[in-house]
């Protein structure tokens, strides 16, 4: 349709062009078919039909599958056939003394119901007897009652009056049942109806579709024994739904007792044959679901019988609820003894207090950034600390402050992610090596001798294996080579550093080949990992019996399940055949870490903490003996020399006392004995550095 265009303008303007558009066609009418099937879907699929058709089905099915359960009880109870099912299902578990049992108990059934069917051809002559001397017996005791309410009335007629008076009620009796047996006939089917509905309403005899919410959802089900057969016939592993199967309910034979275990319940499961336990462990998402569970909520765990898994299912939402407070943090008087005692870590699953031994065990903490891992190596640390004997060299090369209270505590106190620190956390581990090799050749000289605990502890130490830089003899810090020295440092460590009480502790992110070789974490004695992303890397964590085993720290929840180690390691208690236990523990924030440091220090008398490790430049020792006194008034001689190895690990890792003693006697500040104990004095040292510097001056005058 062409425009309509007007001009209007004056002779001086430029026209103007109005443009006048036709008015729209109507709009074409919905069909009437098309408005129709929308209302219909409308109403199909509003949710208030949803819910009718739900209901509807619902009460339907609780009726008809109500009358099959009691159908099924009823010819379960008239007929042998459970003993037949709990035969079949002992034999399919292999339970041959259990079959036998339900055998005999069947051919009891069996003679016991003969005996009573026998009884029953000979009851209605038996019952007709009694009939007829019980009628007549009553008959002679009423017309007794007659005559003696005759005699007492004077009334001959008196003599049938009991007997009347039982004919009338008897007659009355019948009358009320010509009464009621109509309606009865007619509100009988409904009761009968609404009973079946109530049996099937208590047993959810209904699709999961059709149940209501809460009950679909399942949350804080119980768990009772069908429920746990229910679940493992539902899985998918043909031959264990088969083996269900033909033991019909009694498939709770597989189980034994269900027991309360902490926050949840636990429950051994013995596999029929041709299901193995690898096959369950597997399947561990879709058991929980058929559980009504979360799969962090289930933990399958392989025990020493044969073709059993053991099953922990936790309450719904009991694992997210924190576990309280360390008694390190309540118990203000507790200390710590590292050689007989346990390090308060946390609880297991059964809600247990986790405690784990540190005694001549190298330890290895890894996981995700983020999962609780310093906090958890540091809980270790901090119980350890309350042992005055024990000496802490820390490198911690994140540098956030997460040790900062060990200042005044640990003899090297390392903080810091750039390579300098990875330096000087290397040659701290090498200054590690350097007293375990002194303490080795004492040992060797003398088989009885005892050392003080020192152990190194490095956190995020994939930093140190990752660094690149070099050394001046082109030496890499880092790497997992045998030219590594940070690698080769820890290996040496871990293979010889146990016995003479030197340990090594490591805290590392995400494991790989390349930031935490085999070596090494096979190394640790007490293995434990927090949330990991893959399998693979679970096996790296704990090694491949621990993860086999059933431990699964890749199927702990990132972000959620913070602080849950997964601990492979003799020195905590793990239930009987089992590789690990999981473990939730304590969280100790910062002032309350710091509280237990001040109590540490006031067990010590007085420890300097160095924050770099010197290297290469001329030692000056009595000035360095001064430096590692610090403010202590007198320290022992074996201190001193333990202090002055981790100052300068090249110039005094040797010495001994002799050496000590030959710079102090030449400098005028020798040792002498307090409380039976050879030790330095630091005013005679300090008296002794400004002798010489008066010296010095006068010399140079």
């Amino acid at each position: 349709m062409s425009e309509n265009v007007v001009h209007l303008h004056k002779p001086t303007d430029p026209p103007t062009v109005l443009t006048v558009v036709p008015d729209a066609p109507p709009a074409r009418p919905v069909p009437l078919w098309v408005r129709s099937g929308r209302a219909i879907k409308a109403g199909v699929t509003h949710e208030r039909t949803k819910t009718v058709v739900r209901a509807t089905a619902r009460h339907s099915l609780y009726t008809l599958n109500g009358g099959r359960i009691v159908a099924r009880r009823a010819w379960d109870g008239r007929t042998g056939s459970r003993y037949e099912r709990m035969i079949r299902a002992a034999e399919a578990a292999g339970n041959l003394e259990a079959a036998e049992e339900w055998e005999e108990r069947l051919q009891r059934f069996r003679a016991a119901r003969h005996h009573r069917r026998m009884d029953l051809l000979h009851s209605p002559v038996e019952a007709a007897k009694g009939v007829a001397v019980g009628a007549g017996m009553s008959v002679g005791v009423l017309v007794a009652l007659g005559v003696v309410l005759a005699i007492s009335t004077g009334e001959v007629g008196d003599v049938v009056t009991p007997l009347s008076a039982t004919i009338d009620f008897i007659a009355l009796l019948i009358r009320i049942v010509q009464i009621v047996w109509g309606p009865a006939l007619t509100i009988g089917p409904f009761l009968a109806l609404l009973a079946l509905w109530s049996v099937g309403r208590k047993q959810h005899a209904a699709p999961a579709w059709a149940l209501p919410a809460n009950v679909r959802g399942g949350e804080g089900e119980p768990i009772t024994p069908s429920i746990v057969v229910k679940a493992l016939r539902d899985l998918g592993i043909p031959a264990l739904r088969k083996a269900i199967q033909e033991m019909g309910d009694a498939g709770a034979s597989m189980l034994g007792p269900i027991t309360i275990a902490g926050c949840g319940v636990e429950v051994d499961v013995t596999l029929p044959s041709g299901v193995a336990t690898n096959e369950v462990q597997n399947k561990r998402r879709k058991l929980a679901e058929n559980l009504t569970r979360h799969e962090h909520e289930v933990f399958i765990t392989i025990p020493q019988a044969a073709r059993t898994v053991r099953l922990w299912i936790a309450d719904s939402g009991a694992l997210d609820e924190p576990i309280g407070p360390s008694p390190l943090v309540t118990d203000e008087t507790l200390t710590a003894d590292y050689k007989k005692g346990k390090a308060p870590w946390g609880q297991d699953l059964r809600g247990d207090a986790a405690a784990l031994s540190l005694y001549q065990r190298h330890l290895l903490i890894t996981g995700l950034s983020n999962q609780g891992k310093t906090a958890a190596l540091r809980a270790l640390a901090l119980w350890a600390c309350l042992d005055r004997r024990v000496e802490f060299r820390i490198a911690d090369l994140k540098g956030a402050g997460d040790w900062a209270m060990f200042d005044g505590l640990a003899t090297v106190l390392i903080q810091g992610p750039a390579d300098e620190q990875v330096i000087e956390a290397t040659e701290m581990v090498e200054g590690l090596v350097e007293e375990m090799n002194r303490r080795i050749e004492i040992r060797r000289r003398d088989p009885g001798a005892v050392f003080d605990p020192l152990i190194g502890i490095v956190d995020e130490a994939q930093v140190a294996f990752m660094c690149p830089v070099k050394d001046e003899e082109g030496r890499p810090y880092g790497g997992s080579k045998a030219v590594s020295r940070y690698f080769m440092a820890v290996r040496k460590v871990h293979n010889q550093g146990r016995v003479v009480d030197v340990l090594m502790w490591e805290g590392t992110q995400d494991p790989t080949d390349q930031n935490l070789p085999k070596l090494v974490r096979e190394g640790a004695h007490t293995r434990a990992s927090l949330a990991l992303g893959t399998e693979s890397q679970s096996r790296m964590a704990l090694g491949d019996k621990a993860v086999d085993g059933g431990a699964a720290p890749h199927l702990l929840r990132q972000g959620l399940d913070k602080g849950t180690l997964v601990v492979a390691s003799d020195g905590i208690e793990i239930p009987a055949g089992q590789a690990s236990i999981t473990v939730r523990t304590h969280y100790i924030d910062d002032a309350a870490a710091t509280a237990i440091t001040d109590r540490a220090k006031a067990l010590r008398d007085g420890v300097t903490t160095l924050h770099a490790i010197d290297r290469g430049e001329e030692r000056d020792p009595l000035a360095d003996i001064a430096t590692v006194l610090g403010n202590d008034a007198r320290v022992r001689t074996q201190e001193v020399i333990t202090r002055l190895a981790a100052l300068d690990a090249d110039a005094y890792a040797g010495w001994s006392f002799i050496d000590l003693k030959r710079v102090l006697d030449a400098a005028g500040a020798e040792p002498y004995k307090s409380d039976g104990r050879m030790v330095v004095g630091r005013d005679r040292v300090a008296r002794a550095l400004a002798d010489r510097d008066n010296e010095d001056s006068a010399s140079a005058e």
